[in-house]
């Protein structure tokens, strides 16, 4: 199965998305990341959090949803709805589901208080996918509608 995070910019939120799956996931499951306009660059602090957490970012770039590596059959959604930020809608027959988290880049104040809104972000993306791939999924991955509702309960229980 292949997840994709997907936000405007990929350089933040689904950057520690798709790297904290990969790194959490079984070896059928895979993440990749995108975005509807990329920045063309993952912002450093993305990488400095990952690494101190001990999650590789080798081959982690910048990437628009026109090249992604496979077609996804989940879209992760991660935009901030609530800070009125539109999030891409991907057009395509997929399991959709939108698990918003603050976007760390427009994070403001001393480096501490910058570094703590990175790590709140992935803090909350790392529960969520824990809390995902606890699910039985050889069960629901057949079962499209309760994955859904398993994911979208995800989101509404650790917001």
């Amino acid at each position: 199965m292949n997840v994709l995070f997907l936000c405007t910019g990929n350089s933040c939120r689904s950057i520690l998305g798709e790297a904290c799956f990969n790194h959490l996931a079984p070896a059928d499951w895979r993440a990749m990341s995108a975005g509807s306009k990329p920045t063309g660059q993952v912002h450093p602090r993305s990488l400095a959090l990952l690494q101190r957490e001990g999650i590789s970012t080798e081959g982690y770039h910048s990437k628009s949803w026109d090249d992604l590596p496979a077609t996804p059959d989940i879209v992760i959604t991660v935009c901030a709805s609530a800070a009125g930020e539109t999030c891409p809608a991907y057009l395509g027959p997929v399991l959709r589901t939108h698990w918003g988290v603050e976007d760390p880049a427009h994070a403001t104040g001393s480096d501490e208080e910058i570094d703590a809104a990175f790590m709140q972000a992935y803090r909350i993306l790392r529960a969520r996918i824990e809390a995902f791939l606890a699910l039985p999924l050889d069960q629901l991955k057949d079962d499209k509608l309760a994955l859904k509702a398993a994911m979208d309960r995800i989101a509404l229980v650790m917001g």
